[in-house]
């Protein structure tokens, strides 16, 4: 069901961002009602994350799909898992020299599990490359395995690394992957991109990191001191995004995946306030590309019960993970180099609306 084309909103609609390229116009792109959707869980899912950092007496939303099902938050950044990797593991984990920075992240998100972290941690005082060994941490993660506990998250399959395959347990093919890694300076290679599309393409070169890994791998590194690249330079559209972008067009038009993200990323000022959203952005900082390309994985899900009558790439009509509250409320703080974290305790009624840094009151 064809809705509109994007040449019904004006040039100066759309904010004009900085980037390596030109700013992206939708042109002929044309979207279905799903697209209204996707800035509405925008919106929605960023006012409940800022019920939850400053309390609310009433329900956490009155959104029945958000209320009974569990989905992340408008920005990556500010998800459970995000904010321990940033805190606990990048900036409280230990050295910050790039080789023992690299080594921590990439072991993390291998297993992407904050249990499993904690198990490494209790076993070793503090995970270090510099002390490292296979066997040591073959040891502890085997006995976890068989002792019936869960060491990957369930967030995103992990495949196994088959070129470093090792008696067809999968931690062990990902433990020689970050060996390897290591051995061939990944992570001095890294600080000598010029890009971020660069560094992508070192990951992306090893075994098992395929797109949508090595983009994932490359964002959570780029959190650190390790690289320094803006968030809104590259993009990879992964296989939920890519089933939520045709959920919400019916035709892209002459533009790509990558494009279409892009170009959603540059007018979110102008679809807020068409559908009249006031958008608190993360204190003063606006949606990234990998905030929109997670955005369009969650509004596949969302359309899944919202608008069954759009079927995507899988065909999937449900939403396997329900909401649960969260055990223990989050310190939120994020990389220094964003320049928010002296604004997370501002008072509640004093929240950033949009990119122009305009306060809502």
């Amino acid at each position: 069901m064809q809705k509109k084309d994007f040449s019904e909103l004006s040039a100066a609609d759309a904010p004009n961002h900085k980037h390596s390229g030109t700013c992206i116009k939708f042109e002929s792109a044309r979207t279905t009602k799903v697209y209204d959707s996707y800035w509405k869980l925008a919106f929605e899912r960023q006012e409940i994350f800022f019920r939850q950092v400053y309390g609310t007496n009433g329900p956490i939303t009155q959104d029945l799909i958000l209320a009974k099902h569990k989905f992340t938050n408008a920005y990556r950044a500010s998800d459970r898992v995000s904010q321990y990797l940033i805190r606990n593991v990048i900036y409280g984990g230990g050295d910050q020299t790039p080789q023992e920075v690299f080594f921590r992240i990439i072991l993390f998100k291998l297993f992407n599990r904050i249990g499993t972290w904690e198990l490494l941690k209790d076993s070793f005082g503090e995970v270090r490359y510099s002390d490292y060994t296979f066997e040591r941490y073959d040891k502890v993660l085997t006995k976890a395995i068989e002792s019936g506990a869960r060491i990957y998250s369930a967030a995103y399959i992990m495949p196994t690394a088959m070129a470093f395959a090792v008696d067809g347990r999968k931690h062990r093919s990902h433990l020689r992957l970050l060996e390897i890694m290591l051995k061939e300076h990944v992570p001095e290679r890294l600080g000598e991109a010029l890009s971020m599309q660069a560094a992508f393409e070192i990951l992306r070169s090893y075994p098992m990191l395929g797109d949508f890994l090595a983009y994932q791998f490359i964002t959570d590194l780029n959190y650190s001191t390790l690289i320094n690249f803006s968030e809104s330079e590259f993009v990879v559209a992964g296989p939920g995004a890519r089933d939520g972008l045709r959920k919400c067009f019916s035709d892209f038009g002459k533009l790509s995946e990558s494009d279409l993200i892009r170009a959603t990323m540059e007018r979110q000022d102008a679809e807020f306030n068409r559908l009249g959203l006031q958008f608190k952005s993360l204190w003063g900082r606006p949606l990234q590309l990998i905030d929109c390309q997670n955005l369009f994985c969650e509004v596949d899900k969302y359309a899944r019960i919202a608008h069954p009558d759009i079927v995507g790439l899988t065909g999937r009509t449900r939403i396997k993970q329900m909401y649960k509250p969260t055990p223990s409320a989050i310190e939120y703080w994020y990389p220094p180099k964003w320049g928010i974290n002296d604004q997370i305790n501002i008072s509640p009624s004093r929240l950033f609306v949009g990119q122009t840094g305009k306060l809502w009151v």
